[in-house]
């Protein structure tokens, strides 16, 4: 993504939020922090393919 580097992100949430966040991490046996990760990447991904497919069918039209 960034040629391995990386940088802290400082997060305050609501302890319900970090709850349910931390019962989706253990249902799928990851960390918080791995969870929340690939989420963001998940939707970054998700809204870059939105803008491509946008993108495409404003060039070739909707079929």
């Amino acid at each position: 993504m960034n040629g391995g580097k990386s940088a802290v992100l400082s997060l305050r949430i609501d302890a319900d939020l970090l709850e349910r966040i931390r019962g989706h991490a253990a249902k799928r046996g990851m960390s918080v922090q791995d969870y929340v990760v690939r989420t963001l990447i998940r939707d970054d991904f998700d809204e870059r393919f939105k803008v491509a497919v946008e993108e495409t069918e404003e060039f070739y039209g909707r079929t």
